[in-house]
């Protein structure tokens, strides 16, 4: 049996907080966009406030990107979420409106600045989609000879064939 490296669970779970937290950030900058802000105009958030849809968008966005890039340009996108999580908390804060909505935005703000400051700090460290596969004229040679014969297997080479 093999053993799994004690870093390697660590490193995968940044990525899913980092996920996680733009996913939940950009639902509540979206539903904060939904609610009435202003009961005595009836005015929602996204009337009051019309950045919060594309910092919702934007989150989103993130997502798809986070799990695609990697290294500096995954640092960079981080600076980019804290930028749009420091927005959405700095509007959050400082806008008019009923507390709820305002609330909401200020929660959502916040969760996109965590998942941006652990992107800038942590994103280099961790795992790619499809970081574990290479292309067959990528693959290298490995110096273990059992784990050759694996690897030929799975290219549906025959490895008993000396020809």
């Amino acid at each position: 049996m093999s053993e799994v490296p004690a870093g390697r669970p660590r490193q995968r779970r940044p990525l899913w907080i980092v996920v996680l937290s733009l996913l939940l950030g950009s639902a509540a900058l979206w539903g904060s966009s939904q609610l009435v802000w202003d009961t005595s105009a009836d005015r929602r958030g996204d009337e009051v406030l019309p950045s919060l849809v594309p910092l919702a968008l934007l989150c989103l966005a993130a997502i798809a990107a986070v799990v695609a890039l990697s290294g500096w340009a995954r640092r960079v996108l981080g600076a980019v979420v804290v930028a749009a999580g420091g927005t959405a908390v700095f509007l959050g804060v400082t806008a008019s409106g009923a507390l709820p909505g305002r609330g909401l935005a200020w929660l959502g703000g916040f969760l996109v600045l965590g998942a941006g400051v652990l992107l800038v700090v942590r994103g280099g460290a961790m795992p790619r989609l499809g970081g574990g596969y290479q292309t067959p004229g990528a693959a290298k040679r490995s110096t273990d000879p059992e784990r050759e014969l694996w690897n030929a297997l799975e290219r549906g080479d025959d490895p008993t064939d000396r020809d």
